[in-house]
């Protein structure tokens, strides 16, 4: 838990009259900073400078201590709302088979949908390092399959015996979201009179 060196509480506090409102909320009124002080003393809490901009500024009587924690606790399930993205790296050879390369590349679209990034590299081995065209037509393959859901950043990179491409997820679209989930729209039906057939 850290402290914000720029809430003022208690003493810190160097107005002549402040805002008061109560631990409990209630709006207490405008009040002396040593009265609103002697208040928060008397309950056993900080007196907390809430709204600093205000005329006076707004004070809250409040355990200082609890309120760190609920922030910094705040704070935090925020950062674990906010998705940050992952950079993911696939491998492949040469020699890869039509069945392989079509599943790992339902992989590498599964990343790329999680907002993920992808290096994706090709391993040439002994004198596979002589036909580096293969390689880059693997590459090419994955990247045209992927442009829904990835774009390429760069060109292909060569270092030693390796070939690589990285692929970037494409924005999602807050309204492309919406539209999917929102369910589709029944048509009303017409009710059946008591005794008739099913349609």
């Amino acid at each position: 838990m850290y402290y914000d060196k720029r809430i003022r509480i208690n003493r810190w506090i160097n107005v002549s009259q402040v805002r008061l409102v109560a631990s409990d909320g209630t709006m207490v009124g405008v009040k002396p900073i040593q009265e609103a002080l002697q208040m928060a003393r008397n309950a056993g809490l900080d007196l907390v400078e809430i709204a600093p901009q205000a005329a006076p500024p707004v004070c809250k009587i409040m355990d200082f201590s609890k309120y760190l924690y609920e922030k910094d606790k705040q704070e935090r399930e925020n950062r674990k709302k906010q998705k940050v993205g992952m950079l993911k790296e696939i491998r492949m050879n040469t020699r890869i088979a039509q069945h392989d390369l079509d599943t790992k590349i339902k992989h590498i679209s599964e990343f790329l949908r999680a907002q993920d990034k992808v290096r994706v590299t090709v391993v040439f081995k002994g004198r596979e390092n002589q036909h580096r065209d293969i390689g880059e037509r693997i590459l090419q393959d994955v990247v045209a399959k992927l442009t829904e859901v990835g774009t390429q950043e760069g060109r292909f990179s060569l270092a030693g015996n390796r070939m690589s491409v990285m692929i970037s997820p494409k924005p999602v679209s807050k309204a492309g979201v919406k539209a999917e989930a929102r369910p589709a729209v029944q048509p009303p039906q017409t009710p059946q009179a008591p005794g008739a057939p099913a349609a």
